[in-house]
This record gives C-alpha cells, structure tokens and sequence, in this order.
C-alpha cells in the first residue's frame, strides 16, 4: 500500500523487487503497541508468520483502552489521554487507511487555541498552509507580540528554525538545552510562554531537560517544513473502535498471532539440534511469561524479531539476553531514559459545557494544566453518554512534572485553571473521575543523540522500533512510533530482497538551511 504524501517527500530507502520472501519466514514482534502494531502489518503482508507478544491484556501500549465503569453501570473506554492525527502524519494515515481507507473514522478540528491568563488567545484557525507564512501568520497574530519587539529578539538564533539542517543543526545544537535556546531567542516573556512554551511542553519533556535540536526539529516537523496546515484531525471514536480493534482483525485474517498478558523477558540463539531447523540463518528463541507473576515461561522460535518495548521493558530484555548485540549498541540501550511524569484527568461532570467550547485548548500560563480536552464534542462513546445525561466529558493533562509534586497539588492546580477557564464547570458535580500520573514516555536529553540506538541492530535479524528510536527523517510522536515499525520490518526482509515499505515525511531541511 502506497503512502500519500500530499504536502510531504518520499523518504529514500533501498530497492527491492520481492512481494515476500522466496521461502517461509517467521517473525517475533515483542509489544503490541503502535510500533508494534506497524511492523506486525508490513511482515504480515509480506507473507511472513508473525506472533506478538504483548504484556497488557489489551493491544496498543501507551494508546491501549480500558474499560471504566460509571456509578450508573455505563461501561465506557478510558485511554491515556488526547492523541492529536496531524495531517503530515503520512505514515500512520497509512497504516489507519489499512482498516479506514477514506480516513473517515478522522475528524477536523478547525482550531486549536492557546488560552492564556487574563483572557489572551492565540489561534491557528485559517493560518496559511505553507511554510514560513504560517509561522510569520501566527507572530502576526499574537497579542503578546508586537512588532518593535522584533528589536530585542536574537535574530540569528531565530532563524535557526529556518536552518533546520539534521547534521548541523544536531552538530551545533544537542548540547544545548531547549530551556537555554528559548531563552537565547529574547522574545517578550509572555509571547514566549503563549507561542513556544507549549509547543516544547506538548512533547513530555521540561525545557531544562531536553536537546535544543530535538526542540528544533519539532519546530521544522510541526510548523516550519510542514505544507498541511497548522490544525489537526482527532478519531470519532476510542482508538479501541477507530483503530485497535480493527486492525487487530486485519492481521488476524492475515494470519497474524496475538498472545496479550505476556511479558517478554529474554532472548537467545537457539543450541543444537534446534539450529538444523533454521539451516543457514540465524534465529532466535524468545522467552515470555504471564504478566501476572506466575511463572509460566514459554518460547517462540523466530527467524526474525522486532523488538517494540518501551524503555523500561527494552532494557529488562537487554539485560536478560546476554547474545543480543555488542557492548556499544548495549550502552546505547542502558543511556535511554525516561522524562518527567504526567498526569491525566477525566472528569464526567452532570451538566453541558457552554455551546461555543472548542474540543481541545492548550493553555499557558497556568499551573500544572497543559491543555483541556472536551471529549463528548468528538468521542462517539462520550457523546452518546453526555447525550443520554445531560452531562459532560472532560478531560485535563499536565506535562512534565517535578517528581516531588504530589496528587492534591496536581488536582487542586488542574481544577483551578479549569474554573477559570470554563466558569462553568465550577457548579458542576462530578459524576466519575479517572486520575492517574504516568511516567513511560522517553527523554530527549541534550547530548542524547548521537547515542540513540537506531532502528538497525548488531544482529542482521533483529530490529528495534518506537518512539524513542532515531530515525534520519523528522518526524515525532505516534509518527515516530509508526513509521520504525514500518522501517524495522522492511530492514529484517531486506536480505531477502522484499521491497520496503514507502515512507513519507516532510521535506528534511529548512528553507534557508
């Protein structure tokens, strides 16, 4: 299946001139999440046998739905929060048009503003689509901003953005903190906090505590290479109906395996006389286990493996399986971290929220709030819910956290900003409440990288995928996380001469770069 790349560039990658492999070929896919998910796609179109092992009782890792049970008995899907389908997310419209050809399971935000204290508002409704007057658009129409500020702004530090350049700009600035380039930038500080800061807070990581090329490869991913628009589309429904469970069935009737509540925990090369089952290849013996604790080991052979863990799960693995790799790509893998945590909060409250609501806000300026949510405005679940009440979904997220701060100061900062915001809500009781905090996500520290594992191993039949892979294209997020799934899996059958899958992204350099 081809990837559309309307605005975009294909990413060049090797030739191939197979639809599958001469011979039978199985593969392990460890993780079931969205990187996962992608690999198990392409190896099972590819005519190879796949199995993936999943640890969570349900597919879909950091995406994954659970049920949440409301005092009224209603059983609703609960998620981990707001996932926004970019429109230059050209590898996971791929993947969605699998089981959704025409996209129609996507809906169209027509904005989503930026609301700061004392009413300020920045929108990015109508903004040209093309780069750099979309960005020159939303300086214009900042009222934090006025041009005689233009005066004290570092202008050669701006129009780095404009420069984006993978070598250079990961040459000159990985060691820098995204905190110290912001601050080289001298914009006016509310204009800062209204226009960057959350733009940098979107990705989980604290300014202090992230790359400053990583932060300017977002801002060439998002605004400045990006030619599809500034606004976002959001699935009608949880990604368990839209997305999961759909393409859980696609692989199922291509023949796919799915073993959920299993833990991977090592792997190894299979000892005669189990290689003269594998003549001629390397192989490998992945060892699993219940989630649960109870023992319960089991193996699958495969020929070859995607690994899609996320950090802490990829380096339990690693540390089990003393034949994976060498010693540096090892030390690549133990200096992966993850960043700060962040917390979610889903509120079902019992009346409506005011009719001119948009359903997603960032907001700045604000305490320990990032953003509101107002999921019966496009969730089928939620809507139908609030329908049927009278009520209302809401739900509000805060990134990268202080690992000191405690629950009470993170609800009573959260419910104070929504009360400003939406006055509304402060007469309203709450219904059911979902509140966790997290802390899975990886961090993109300064300096991390030129030590970031690719997708590419020491070992020819095994491949790594996720969202904290490097991938030599810009790209983020759930875009990341689909496009190494597709890039792993084309690499394991490449010895093969399988054709690869097409990717696409935005252009890879900046306009003045």
């Amino acid at each position: 299946m081809s990837v559309p790349v309307p605005g975009g560039r294909r990413v060049p990658l090797w030739e191939g001139d197979r639809d599958r492999p001469p011979g039978p070929v199985s593969a392990v896919v460890c993780g079931g999440g969205l990187a996962g998910l992608a690999a198990a796609t392409i190896l099972c179109e590819r005519g190879i046998s796949v199995t993936v092992l999943e640890a969570e009782s349900s597919l879909g890792g950091r995406l994954r739905t659970w049920p949440e049970t409301l005092p009224d008995g209603t059983t609703l899907g609960m998620e981990r929060g707001f996932h926004a389908f970019f429109r230059q997310y050209y590898n996971l419209h791929s993947l969605l048009r699998r089981v959704d050809p025409g996209l129609d399971r996507l809906v169209p935000l027509p904005d989503y503003p930026i609301f700061g204290p004392g009413g300020m508002v920045q929108s990015f409704e109508n903004i040209p689509t093309h780069p750099p007057a979309n960005f020159l658009a939303i300086v214009r129409r900042a009222d934090t901003f006025r041009w005689r500020d233009l005066t004290r702004v570092n202008g050669r530090a701006a129009l780095q953005m404009l420069r984006y350049d993978p070598d250079r700009t990961y040459a000159r600035f990985d060691s820098m903190t995204a905190k110290d380039y912001l601050d080289s930038l001298r914009f006016p500080p509310e204009a800062r906090r209204m226009l960057f800061d959350v733009f940098s807070h979107s990705f989980f990581n604290p300014e202090e505590e992230m790359s400053a090329a990583e932060l300017l490869m977002m801002f060439h991913y998002y605004f400045l290479a990006n030619s599809e628009g500034l606004v976002f589309d959001v699935l009608n429904d949880t990604f368990e109906n839209a997305l999961l469970k759909p393409l859980s069935i696609y692989l199922v009737d291509r023949g796919v395996r799915f073993a959920t509540g299993r833990r991977v925990a090592s792997m190894h090369r299979p000892k005669p006389p189990e290689t003269e089952a594998l003549p001629g290849k390397g192989g490998w013996i992945v060892v699993h286990e219940s989630s649960h604790g109870s023992g319960d080991a089991r193996r699958e052979t495969a020929d070859i493996v995607v690994v899609a863990l996320n950090v802490p799960g990829l380096k339990g693995v690693i540390g089990a399986s003393p034949e994976l790799g060498d010693g540096a790509w090892r030390a690549k893998i133990e200096a992966l971290r993850q960043t700060s945590p962040f917390a979610v909060w889903r509120l079902w409250l019992d009346r409506p929220m005011a009719p001119d609501r948009h359903a997603f806000v960032g907001t700045a300026g604000f305490p320990l709030l990032d953003n509101i949510s107002l999921f019966h405005l496009f969730e089928e679940e939620s809507r139908a819910w609030a329908n049927r009440t009278g009520g209302s979904v809401v739900e509000l997220h805060a990134y990268g956290m202080s690992d000191s701060v405690t629950e009470p100061v993170i609800r009573e900062a959260m419910q104070a900003g929504l009360f400003e915001l939406y006055p509304e809500t402060r007469e309203a009781a709450v219904v059911h409440e979902s509140f966790f905090v997290e802390r899975d996500c990886p961090a993109f520290p300064p300096g991390g990288y030129e030590v970031r594992p690719g997708v590419e191993t020491p070992d020819f039949d095994v491949a790594l995928a996720g969202d904290f892979v490097r991938l030599e294209f810009p790209t983020a997020l759930m875009e990341r996380a689909t496009a190494s799934g597709f890039l792993a899996a084309s690499y394991l059958l490449r010895p093969h001469g399988v054709r690869p899958e097409p990717l696409g992204s935005v252009s890879p350099r900046g306009p003045l770069s």
